[in-house]
């Protein structure tokens, strides 16, 4: 008997985990960090609802924080078995739960500082060292290498093109009286994103779980923001400003270092520096460089000339780690590329980057990731013209561009296709990682093309896999 448990992921975006239950013992899909509501969210970071002594494997989409970032709370809390990803996912989700467990730590001895005596002292849900025996579980398996997590399991890895090292997982399932397929999508990537391979579409699947995130919205070919985004940079150049990015640490900053890169080296850009500025980022973007069996044809032959380390380490990309370095860039004049985190404006070195150069017209606001309601992102996405940074309040007189057309989830039109590609052999797909909304009109596109056996589940919603 097998049967699939939606634990995470479940009618929201958040929080990657499901549980698939062998004969063997259980297999735990991801095991992601939920970010939302602050009761909710303790509530579901804190504790398992499935026995976590019954685990036997865990396997890894990707290093995302919403589909990593619970891995150390389930070592702090007793699992001792394997944690399997492709090499360049166990290399990136390290640094992801490290970074996650410095923030932790940092947050709760700031606010045990200001807490009443009375109070009992607050923990953080995981410390760097729960995240670094973490770290110590994981097995690298590459692409395409077919492996038992657990007997009567074989699994694979192929390629979901979302971010380095993202993958689909291929579980195909000892029953009688046949075998069946379990296809995991993780998240799926887009065809033509810079650096990455596109993703691989299903084959032979009974079973698809798959996420949803922008089945309400087909997207443009993310060729398209190549101009768009040659065309912001020029400008600002021309007028001697200071273009400023702020950027998830993790795929986006070096999607962009990628794109202004070959902007400039085609002569489609004038020279001027590039500074990435986040410890973080830097991290990244050295172990893209240490992962070329993720990189697409052309990041290849960038390779092979020799031009891509110039891309993710050298030249005229300048990588920031030092606070002195970081405000010191606030300092220089224009033109240049800032990039920093964090990409929705909230945190990080960017908010003094942004409070020098907000008030100035020459300088440019570049957002190129969706920001969450009521985040600073969002209101200057949303045409504030008054903003408060740090405590401090400004006029929004500096250009603020939004660029479409980067996102690293696959838009409806991909999804469909992705259904389609397995639909003769198709028992069922459940949707997750994707709120309502976008589930609905998902569901009904696939109706329309006669795919109706497609469930939306609730959180805790399992069901038996059928051959």
């Amino acid at each position: 008997m097998y049967r699939l448990t939606i634990w995470g992921a479940a009618r929201t975006v958040t929080g990657s985990r499901h549980l698939l239950q062998t004969p063997a013992g259980d297999l735990l899909l991801e095991a992601g960090l939920y970010q939302g509501p602050r009761e909710e969210t303790r509530r579901r970071n804190h504790t398992f609802p499935f026995d976590l002594k019954r685990i036997k494997a865990v396997l890894l989409s990707h290093a995302h924080l919403d589909h990593c970032g619970t891995l150390p709370n389930l070592v702090k809390h007793g699992y001792d078995g394997p944690i399997y990803a492709t090499p360049a996912t166990a290399h990136l989700a390290t640094l992801v739960m490290l970074d996650a467990a410095h923030v932790q730590e940092e947050n709760v001895r700031y606010l045990n500082r200001h807490r009443k005596p009375h109070e009992p002292p607050l923990e953080p849900l995981y410390t760097a060292e729960d995240a670094l025996r973490a770290a110590r579980r994981f097995v690298p398996i590459p692409y395409d290498m077919p492996f038992e997590p657990l007997p009567r399991v074989q699994a694979r890895f192929v390629e979901a093109g979302h971010i380095l090292g993202s993958a689909a997982v291929v579980l195909d399932l000892d029953a009688r009286p046949r075998p069946i397929r379990l296809w995991f999508s993780g998240d799926i990537g887009r065809r033509h994103l810079p650096i990455l391979r596109d993703p691989v579409l299903p084959q032979a699947a009974d079973w698809l779980l798959m996420e949803c995130t922008y089945g309400h919205k087909p997207h443009r070919d993310p060729r398209l923001a190549y101009d768009e985004i040659r065309a912001v940079a020029a400008r600002t150049f021309d007028q001697g400003g200071k273009l400023v990015i702020p950027a998830f640490a993790v795929g986006r900053t070096q999607t962009l270092v990628y794109l202004l890169h070959t902007m400039m080296r085609k002569k489609e850009l004038p020279e001027v520096p590039i500074y990435v500025d986040s410890p973080m980022a830097v991290e990244a973007s050295m172990i893209y460089r240490m992962h070329p069996e993720c990189f697409d044809e052309e990041a290849l032959q960038m390779l092979r000339q020799g031009v891509l380390e110039d891309v993710l380490g050298f030249g005229r990309v300048r990588y920031i780690r030092r606070v002195e370095e970081s405000k010191a860039l606030n300092d220089q004049p224009g033109p240049m590329v800032i990039l920093s985190t964090s990409g929705m404006l909230e945190t990080g070195r960017i908010l003094h980057h942004l409070k020098h150069t907000i008030t100035d017209p020459k300088n440019t606001i570049m957002l190129v990731s969706w920001t969450a309601p009521h985040t600073l992102g969002r209101r200057l996405a949303d045409g504030a013209t008054r903003v408060r940074i740090l405590g401090r309040e400004y006029p929004v007189r500096a250009r603020v561009v939004t660029i479409g057309d980067l996102s690293a989830h696959a838009g409806r039109d991909l999804l469909l296709e992705y259904v389609q590609a397995t639909q003769e052999t198709l028992k069922g797909v459940a949707l997750v990682h994707g709120e309502p909304h976008a589930a609905q009109a998902l569901m009904q596109a696939l109706a329309e093309q006669g795919i109706t056996q497609v469930r939306y589940p609730q959180e805790g919603e399992g069901w038996d896999l059928t051959p």
